[in-house]
C-alpha cells in the first residue's frame, strides 16, 4: 500500500501515524500554546503536526513522553557530543554543585579551563567566556568594530551566527543592527570584490568554515584563503565561527584548512554541553579587555565563569572529547556520510547527505552540494517524510535533515541507521523524487 502512494499522500499518511502514536505530546503542545507562542520557545525544534516532547535521555537514547525510545542522532545540534549524561561530565557537575553555585567571584576553574582552551585552539592566544555561541559571535564582531574603528560586517547567505545573526533569507528579522554586507558562500571572486569595494568601512568578515544551519556545506579552500588574504590586505579582521566546527579534528575546522583567523568563537560542547560560549584570538586584540589597562573594553556576563560550565568544560576537554577522540569521531562521520550517499545512489532517488566529519544534512536533491544554490530546489516534503519515517523506526534527527553524531553512538547504532534509511528509501521509492 505505502509503495503506491505519491509524495503528498505519503507525508499525510506519515503525519497521521506520528500523531496517533503520541497523544501525550499533542496534549502537552496544546497546553503549552496557552503560554508560549506556538507552544514553543526554541524555533528550530518545532515541526508539524506538533513537536516531539522529550522526557529523558540516557547514553545514545532519547525517550519521549509517550514512551518511545530513539537513537539520538541529533546530538543537541552539536552541543551534545558526549551523549546524554556522560558519567565523567556528571561527576564534574556533582563536584561543582558540592562547592556551591553562583559564587560571584573569580574561581580557579575558569583559569584552568582557559588554559585548556588556548592549548586546544592555538588561534586563541587569549580567550574570554560567554553564555552561548550567540553571545560569543556578537562579542567577536563588536571587538572587531572597536579594534578597527569601522562599522561594516561581512556575512554570507545561509550563515547562522546565533539567534541575532541569521542570514537564511538575507538580512532582516530580529538580527542585530550591524551594517551588514551580504556575500555568497564559497564564491571567492564575489568575496574579493565586496571586500575591496568596502575596504574603508569593513571591520570584519565572519564566516563558518562549514555552513551549519545553512545545510552543512563545507567552505572550499580557495574561498577561505581568499577571505584570509583580502582581510589582511585591507586591515579588517577575519572571524571564524567555530561554534559547531570546532569539533572537527583535534583543533577545529580552521586548523584543518590551514587558516588562522584573527578571532574565533566556540560553543557549548567546549563547556561540557552546558550554557557556554567563548571568543578569542590574537593576544594584541584580546588585550583590549584587560581591565588593568586604561581605556579597556568592558565585557560583562553573570554566568560567564559559572562553576558548572567551567568544571564540565575541563572534564570535557581533558577526559572525554580529547584530540584523539575528536579525530576518531570525525572519521566515523566521513564514513557514515559516504554510506548514506551510496544508499541514495543505488536506489536512484534524489537525496544527498552533505557535510564534513560528524555533522551532516540530508537534502532532497541528488547532489553534489557545494553552494546554497545547489539546495535551492531541495524537496522539503521528501525530507519531512524521511524524518517521520525514521521516528517510527526509532531514530531521531532534525526535521530539516541535520545530524550531529555523539560519542555515545557505536557501530551498531550507525549500522541500524543506515539500514533504516535503506528500508525507507525502498518502501517509499515511488513517492520520492528520482535522481
Amino acid at each position: 500500500m505505502l509503495s503506491n502512494l505519491n509524495l503528498d499522500d505519503s507525508v499525510t499518511e506519515a503525519r497521521k501515524t506520528y500523531a496517533s502514536a503520541r497523544p501525550k505530546a499533542r496534549e502537552t503542545h496544546e497546553a503549552a500554546c496557552a503560554h508560549l507562542p506556538g507552544g514553543n520557545t526554541r524555533t528550530v525544534l518545532f515541526h508539524g503536526p506538533f513537536p516531539l516532547r522529550a522526557a529523558r535521555g540516557e547514553g545514545p537514547y532519547l525517550f519521549d513522553t509517550d514512551g518511545h525510545r530513539y537513537v539520538n542522532l541529533l546530538g543537541e545540534y552539536t552541543a551534545g557530543v558526549f551523549g546524554h549524561s556522560h558519567p565523567v561530565i556528571k561527576a564534574a557537575l556533582a563536584e561543582a554543585i558540592e562547592t556551591g553555585l553562583n559564587l560571584g567571584a573569580h574561581n580557579e576553574a575558569e583559569a584552568e579551563l582557559a588554559s585548556h582552551v588556548t592549548a586546544r585552539f592555538p588561534a586563541m592566544e587569549r580567550v574570554r567566556f560567554t553564555n552561548s555561541g550567540t553571545e560569543a559571535n556578537l562579542m567577536a564582531v563588536s571587538t572587531a568594530r572597536a579594534t578597527t574603528g569601522r562599522d561594516a560586517v561581512m556575512v554570507f547567505k545561509g550563515g547562522y551566527h546565533g539567534g541575532l545573526m541569521y542570514f537564511k533569507d538575507g538580512v532582516g528579522g530580529v538580527n542585530a543592527p550591524f551594517s551588514f554586507i551580504l556575500g555568497t558562500y564559497n564564491d571567492s571572486d564575489e568575496a574579493r570584490h565586496l571586500i575591496r569595494e568596502n575596504a574603508d568601512r569593513l571591520a570584519c568578515v565572519i564566516v563558518e568554515p562549514m555552513l551549519g544551519s545553512g545545510g552543512c556545506i563545507p567552505a572550499n579552500s580557495a574561498f577561505l584563503d581568499t577571505l584570509r588574504q583580502e582581510t589582511t590586505d585591507c586591515g579588517a579582521l577575519l572571524i571564524l565561527d567555530e561554534v559547531m566546527t570546532s569539533r572537527f579534528g583535534p583543533n577545529g575546522a580552521g586548523a584543518l584548512a590551514g587558516v588562522t583567523p584573527d578571532l574565533m568563537t566556540l560553543g557549548k560542547w567546549v563547556g561540557g554541553g552546558m550554557s557556554f560560549g567563548a571568543f578569542g584570538g590574537r593576544a594584541d586584540i584580546m588585550e583590549l579587555f584587560d581591565p588593568m589597562k586604561p581605556g579597556s573594553l568592558p565585557h560583562a556576563g553573570t554566568f560567564n565563569n559559572n562553576i558548572l560550565s567551567m568544571k564540565a568544560g575541563i572534564a570535557a576537554l581533558t577526559q572525554v572529547f580529547t584530540p584523539a577522540e575528536a579525530e576518531a569521531l570525525h572519521a566515523r562521520g566521513e564514513a557514515l556520510r559516504a554510506r548514506l550517499n551510496d544508499v541514495f545512489k543505488q536506489a536512484g532517488v534524489a537525496m544527498h547527505a552533505s557535510g564534513m566529519g560528524s555533522l551532516m544534512t540530508l537534502h532532497g536533491v541528488a547532489g553534489p552540494v557545494t553552494r546554497m544554490a545547489d539546495i535551492a530546489g531541495s524537496n522539503d516534503a521528501a525530507k519531512e517524510l524521511l524524518f517521520l519515517d525514521l521516528l517510527e523506526r526509532g531514530y531521531y534527527i532534525a526535521r530539516r535533515g541535520f545530524l550531529a553524531l555523539s560519542l555515545a553512538l557505536d557501530d551498531a547504532h550507525l549500522d541500524g541507521f543506515v539500514d533504516a534509511i535503506a528500508e525507507i528509501v525502498q518502501t517509499r521509492k515511488a513517492a520520492l523524487p528520482r535522481a
